[in-house]
């Protein structure tokens, strides 16, 4: 792991601190999910800007047709009936 340090207001000091005791986790903790949340978002736009330029090819689009069959038959009273 590598340190990072950087400074935040009292009020976010504060707020952490909070967060990490109702959670009962470390701030350490705390900070790096809420990084790791926030980088994950920021890639997921990237991701909307890379659909976006390049779309699915016609291979690709194929599975959207098999989504669009909808739930599978509901076997859950077929182990009875071999009873």
């Amino acid at each position: 792991m590598t340190m990072l340090s950087f400074r935040v207001t009292q009020a976010d000091a504060r707020s952490v601190q909070e967060w990490a005791q109702r959670l009962g986790i470390d701030r350490s903790q705390l900070l790096r999910d809420a990084l790791r949340r926030q980088l994950l978002r920021l890639a997921s736009e990237v991701d909307a800007e890379t659909w976006a330029e390049v779309p699915l090819d016609v291979g690709e689009q194929s599975l959207a047709a098999v989504a669009d069959w909808g739930p599978a038959e509901d076997w859950s009273d077929w182990s009875h009936a071999t009873r």
